[in-house]
C-alpha cells in the first residue's frame, strides 16, 4: 500500500468513531466491528420501493444486519422472494423467508427481524435453484464509484462468490449498499482486491447514488485465497469446493446420464471420429455429433432418430452438472449428454424431435454463469470442430 494511504481497518475505526461519537450510531451498540446501524436505516431502505432493479426484481437477496431490516420487509411487503444468507454461513448459505398465509403487517415486521427470520424460514440448498434478481448487502464504508469495505470478516464477498458458483447471480445483476451519508467516502482504488464486491447502487438517508462501476465483480470462489480456518466456519464451502474439484455424478441422476464424464476425457477421440450427415424429414439438416459406444445401448450408435442439439457459449468454469440440473429443470433431459467443457459446449442427444426443438428453445439465450448459452440444431460440420 502507497505510504500516506489509509488502509481498510484505518477507515472502518474511522466511520465506527465518527458513528459513536456524533450520536448517530443505533442498536446495537457498540457499532464497531459490525455493519453499523445508523439513524435513518430504515428511511435509506424505504427508498429501495422506488427502484426501477427493485420493482423488476422477483428474487431478492438481504444480509440479515440490523441497518437492512426496512428492505427486507420491502421485500416481503412487494411480495417477492425473499433470501437470507444464514449468518455467518454456518447452516448452509441461504434461507427463504416464508411468511404465514395472511400475515399482517405486524407479522412482516416480525418477519424481516433478525428472530423472524429463524422463525419464518427454510433453508435454501446448494441446489435450491436460486435466481437472485437483486443483491443487497451492508457496508461500513463505501464510495460513489462503487468500491466498499465490508466489516473485514469476507462474508459478503464469499456469499456472492458463491452465489456465482450456484449460477444464482450473473455479471449484471445489480448490488445495492444502505448506509449514512456519513459512511460515503473516497476510497483508494489500490485497496480493492479481485475478491472485493463492488456496488451498483448506494442508498442513504438523503439520496440515492448510482455508481456506474464497471469493475467486473468476482467470478467465482478463488480457492487460492480461502483459508483451511474459513473451510472450517463455513462448512457449505467444503461441499462446494468437492464439488469444483471434481463432477460426480449424482446418484439419483437420470440413468442415461452415468457416463458423461468419460466425454471429456474422451474429448480427441470424440471430435475426430467420423460423423455421417441425415436430414430428418421437415427439418433443418442435423448432424449427429460423435457419441461414446453405449454398451447399455447397443442400437443407439447408428439410430438414424437421434436429433443433436449444439449447446455452445458454455463459461469456462462451468460444470456438466450444473448444466444437467438447468436440463432436469426444464425438463428436457437428453438420452446422452456429450459434454466437451474445454471447448466451451455440449451436444445434447434426444430421440424424439419435439423434445429436441423444446430445448432448442429453452435453452436458446439461457443464462449459465454468467454466459448467453448459443443453442441450435447440431450441423455436422460443427462437430470436426
Amino acid at each position: 500500500r502507497p505510504s500516506g494511504v489509509a488502509s481498510k481497518g484505518d477507515i472502518r475505526e474511522q466511520v465506527w468513531e465518527h458513528l459513536e461519537a456524533s450520536g448517530l450510531a443505533e442498536f446495537p451498540r457498540p457499532v464497531h466491528g459490525r455493519i453499523p446501524n445508523f439513524k435513518g436505516s430504515f428511511q435509506a431502505c424505504c427508498s429501495i420501493r422506488d427502484m426501477e432493479v427493485f420493482s423488476r426484481a422477483r428474487e431478492v437477496k438481504v444480509d440479515p444486519d440490523k441497518p437492512l431490516e426496512g428492505a427486507r420487509l420491502a421485500a416481503l411487503q412487494a411480495r417477492k422472494t425473499l433470501l437470507v444468507p444464514t449468518p455467518r454461513l454456518r447452516t448452509g448459505l441461504f434461507n427463504r423467508i416464508v411468511p404465514p398465509p395472511g400475515a399482517t403487517k405486524e407479522i412482516l415486521r416480525r418477519c424481516a427481524t433478525s428472530q423472524g427470520v429463524k422463525q419464518y424460514s427454510v433453508p435454501v440448498g446448494l441446489d435450491g435453484k436460486a435466481q437472485v434478481d437483486l443483491v443487497v448487502v451492508g457496508s461500513v464504508a463505501v464510495s460513489e464509484k462503487g468500491w466498499r469495505i465490508g466489516k473485514g470478516e469476507g462474508y459478503a464477498d464469499m456469499e456472492y462468490a458463491m452465489m456465482v458458483s450456484m449460477g444464482a447471480v450473473q455479471e449484471d445483476t445489480p448490488v445495492v449498499t444502505i448506509v449514512h451519508d456519513c459512511q460515503v467516502l473516497d476510497i483508494a482504488e489500490e485497496l480493492l482486491d479481485d475478491h472485493d464486491l463492488t456496488v451498483d447502487y448506494i442508498l442513504t438517508p438523503t439520496r440515492t447514488i448510482q455508481t456506474n462501476c464497471k469493475r467486473p465483480k468476482p467470478q467465482g470462489i478463488m480457492w487460492h485465497k480461502v483459508s483451511s480456518e474459513m473451510l472450517g466456519k463455513i462448512p457449505i464451502l467444503k461441499t462446494l469446493r468437492s464439488r469444483e474439484k471434481q463432477d460426480v455424478t449424482l446418484q439419483d441422476e437420470h440413468p442415461a446420464w452415468a457416463n458423461t464424464n468419460r466425454a471429456a476425457v474422451s474429448n480427441k477421440k470424440v471430435i475426430a471420429a467420423n460423423t455421417q450427415p441425415q436430414a430428418a424429414p421437415g427439418s433443418a439438416p442435423v448432424g449427429q455429433p460423435p457419441v461414446e459406444s453405449d454398451p447399455v445401448n447397443p442400437t443407439f450408435e447408428g439410430s438414424d432418430t437421434i436429433t443433436t442439439v449444439y449447446v455452445g457459449n458454455l463459461p469456462a468454469g462451468l460444470r456438466v452438472s450444473e448444466l444437467k440440473s438447468a436440463l432436469r429443470e426444464l425438463q428436457v433431459i437428453p438420452v446422452r449428454l456429450n459434454w466437451q467443457g474445454a471447448q466451451h459446449r455440449a451436444f445434447l442427444d434426444y430421440r424424439d424431435k419435439g423434445t429436441a426443438h423444446r430445448a432448442v428453445s429453452s435453452l436458446q439465450g439461457l443464462s449459465l454463469g454468467g454466459n448467453a448459452l448459443r443453442v441450435e440444431l447440431a450441423k455436422s460440420q460443427r462437430s470436426k470442430g
